[in-house]
């Protein structure tokens, strides 16, 4: 019987990603949504970036790591929207072996190095409140570099990881991933072997992705909420707080559907629920970053109109 099945296990050469179970009546408005939905997502973390680059009051380490944000959103969603809008276009959803693992690993990549840069930027912000005068000192342009270009040596290695450990299974006939793109949990439920061990794998990078950065997130958080106390002007403690407001909501919008995701078995994973979480940190997070991080921040606001020769910005 093994013999029989052994020319099977090459023989799946393209997947077919079902997308989302909708109405076909409802295709186009999904599709218009999407389509909105990305170029607004390019539009918004483009402009940030843009204006990060040109205006020189934005030369600050929080700004270089929004700025470093902005484009990995554009990256990740790249990696995965324009695909979707293809398929809802047409009636071939199909991906080839090579391209779904080539998705799969820069998906992981972008996604893994921006979950540590969240940990970078409360390290930024911890500085900036408990440290303000030495602030420059401490993060300097060369801390800064090191700071991302760990993120992203953490984001190649693990994603290596993930989708070496992924795709080492066989593949030998089912080729129907109920996702709208190749993320690992989906392409798992059709490797035709024992995924026990894929499951602790997941797990374990889960832990080192998510779990270890939203912890030193959080014990960050906390001595910076004990400095903010510590201000005896009440407009001061607002002023110092409202830094820090804009990255915990993004972290929450990113890091806890992640890792619901990630961490939790694959055989109690519902695949329409999966869907709806990686359409929010996929999808939802990159729209909403740039509406946080700019509508009400001064500097951005101000570049903005500088930029555009609007003159000052409306206070």
């Amino acid at each position: 019987m093994n013999t029989m099945q052994e020319p099977n296990l090459s023989s799946v050469t393209e997947f077919i990603l079902l997308g989302f179970s909708f109405n076909p009546r409802t295709t186009p408005l999904l599709f218009s949504a999407f389509l909105l939905t990305y170029l607004l997502i390019i539009l918004g973390n483009g402009l940030i970036t843009i204006l990060i680059c040109l205006d020189s009051h934005l030369h600050t380490p929080m700004y270089f790591f929004i700025g470093t944000l902005s484009m990995l959103d554009l990256g990740y969603t790249t990696t995965t929207v324009p695909q979707t809008l293809a398929h809802l276009a047409s009636q071939k959803k199909t991906i080839s072996f090579a391209s779904c693992v080539a998705q799969m690993y820069i998906f992981l990549v972008l996604g893994i190095t921006e979950s540590w840069l969240f940990a970078m930027m409360s390290i930024d912000r911890y500085v900036a409140i408990c440290h303000p005068l030495r602030y420059k000192v401490i993060m300097s342009p060369w801390l800064c570099g090191v700071m991302v270009i760990f993120c992203g040596l953490w984001g190649v290695i693990s994603a290596l990881i993930y989708t070496v450990f992924a795709m080492r299974l066989p593949y030998c006939g089912p080729n129907k991933i109920n996702h709208f793109f190749c993320e690992v949990p989906a392409v798992l439920k059709l490797a035709c072997a024992d995924t026990s061990v894929n499951d602790w794998v997941d797990f374990i990078l889960g832990f080192s992705v998510i779990l270890v950065p939203l912890s030193l997130i959080l014990v960050i958080y906390v001595n910076i909420f004990i400095a903010i106390l510590r201000i005896r002007s009440a407009q001061g403690r607002l002023k110092a707080f409202s830094t820090c407001a804009s990255h915990i909501t993004v972290v929450t919008m990113f890091c806890v559907p992640a890792m619901v995701m990630y961490m939790q078995p694959g055989s109690e994973a519902s695949p329409e629920e999966d869907k709806k979480l990686a359409l929010f940190y996929n999808v939802i997070s990159a729209f909403l970053n740039p509406i946080i991080y700019s509508l009400r921040n001064k500097d951005v606001k101000r570049a903005f109109f500088k930029v555009a020769g609007w003159g000052r910005a409306p206070e």
